[in-house]
């Protein structure tokens, strides 16, 4: 078989340089749209639903929420299995699925299956699929360098401008945000008084959430010109809140600065974001989305921050405390440098081993065309340029050239002895 391949491509020596040509040039554009990275992903293909339930004991967020997710989310097709894990308000389940299994198959039916537990729960614990990323996506870090702003100003910028103008770069599933406090109002209830007007917890809640409600209202005509009636019921301030009329006793109201306080402040925090020993620190991470080019993303990313920059308030700007597109830089440059010293080194050795221009050339020209080949077959597995798979390559490159360095030495011996052949049969005729 080999022999009847060699001996066609003797042969046919015009159409096998042009699939050569035609295989090198498309390398070229495989190598072009090849992602790039400097890690490989070998995280496990999974699904995280998380869900929030604040104020509860791990205990109880096991018992109410993680047990009966993790039971029910069992039946999916193609899962190997699913891990629960429960912390104080929050419960996260990982369900692992088989590595042949599309993300975002997987992503729709652990969807399906939610829609249907979700009324088994409790009241206010709804569970929400995680961004569809793995566990290397996590491609930069930033944080907000404002040393004049308070950091419940500062999250307040990150969580209602920055995020959201940089969630719209293409390729980044999530801006997750960090440190700082984030703004709400609170109720500091009093026990005695709520006992002396003969009020409940529930009852406070109750009032509170039907106060802060738009309602509308309907359409009139009066002469000829058409009303739509609307109230505004959300609450604005402080003020607002602690008017609020809970229940009347003898013609005069309970409000809520009856029996507590309301004040503006951080919701509770389990932990602080410090950098560098300075201070805190409020930012965000850049979270990117499953099967995507690491470094163009990161490129977008940084794009898209210079143009956010610009409206941000005085003093506040951008400073990125890991960027991993630093490390792909310098990871696939050390490997081209290491490419192209190993290519000139064994060209350098085939020419002094053989000595022969012609067949060392034949020999060299394979280096780039194989290598070139391997990026076809790197885009057909869906496997990104990084330190594995273009070590892989470098260390290919002596291999590449054993068959043609065997092949012309073969060639040579063969030509040797029908040359010696054929002098031996001219000498016996003289």
């Amino acid at each position: 078989m080999v022999h009847k391949i060699i001996e066609w491509s003797i042969h046919n020596r015009f159409i096998v340089l042009v699939l050569a040509i035609g295989i090198f040039v498309w390398g070229i554009f495989a190598v072009k749209k090849n992602p790039i990275d400097a890690i490989p992903d070998l995280s496990e293909n999974q699904v995280i639903v998380f869900t929030e339930w604040m104020g509860r004991s791990p205990q109880l967020i096991e018992d109410q929420i993680t047990y009966p997710l993790v039971t029910n989310l069992q039946g999916i097709p193609k899962i190997k299995y699913v891990r629960g894990s429960s912390m104080f308000g929050m419960s996260f389940i990982y369900v692992i699925f088989e590595d042949d299994v599309d993300v975002y198959w997987a992503r729709e039916r652990v969807m399906e299956r939610i829609s249907t537990i979700s009324k088994a729960l409790p009241e206010g614990a709804a569970p929400q699929l995680g961004p569809d990323g793995t566990g290397v996506g996590h491609v930069l870090w930033y944080t907000l360098d404002a040393p004049e702003v308070d950091l419940g100003e500062q999250r307040a910028i990150q969580d209602w401008y920055v995020k959201f103008a940089l969630q719209n770069v293409q390729g980044v599933s999530e801006i997750a945000s960090f440190g700082g406090f984030q703004k709400q109002y609170q109720i500091a209830l009093d026990p005695n008084k709520l006992l002396y007007y003969k009020l409940t917890v529930p009852q406070v809640i109750a009032a509170v959430r039907s106060n802060n409600n738009e309602a509308g209202g309907r359409k009139f005509e009066m002469s000829d010109i058409g009303y739509i009636i609307k109230t505004s019921g959300y609450l604005k301030s402080v003020e607002e809140i602690a008017s609020i009329p809970i229940k009347n006793q003898n013609g005069t109201p309970i409000r809520v600065s009856d029996i507590g306080t309301v004040q503006m402040t951080g919701e509770t925090r389990l932990g602080i974001f410090d950098q560098d020993g300075e201070g805190e620190r409020v930012g965000g991470i850049v979270v990117m989305r499953y099967g995507e080019n690491a470094a163009e993303v990161i490129d977008k990313v940084k794009a898209k921050m210079a143009e956010v920059a610009k409206g941000l308030p005085k003093g506040v700007k951008f400073d990125i405390v890991y960027d991993r597109g630093e490390l792909i830089k310098e990871s696939i440059d050390s490997i081209k440098h290491t490419l192209i010293e190993e290519m000139i080194v064994v060209s350098l050795v085939v020419i002094i081993f053989l000595f022969h221009w012609r067949s060392a050339v034949s020999i060299i020209i394979q280096i780039p065309i194989t290598i070139a080949a391997s990026f076809i077959l790197l885009n057909a597995f869906g496997i990104s340029s990084n330190i594995m798979s273009l070590t892989g390559i470098a260390l290919a490159i002596g291999v590449i050239v054993d068959n043609g360095i065997i092949m012309s030495e073969n060639a040579y011996k063969h030509l040797s002895e029908r040359y010696a052949e054929v002098m031996g049969k001219q000498g016996s005729e003289k």
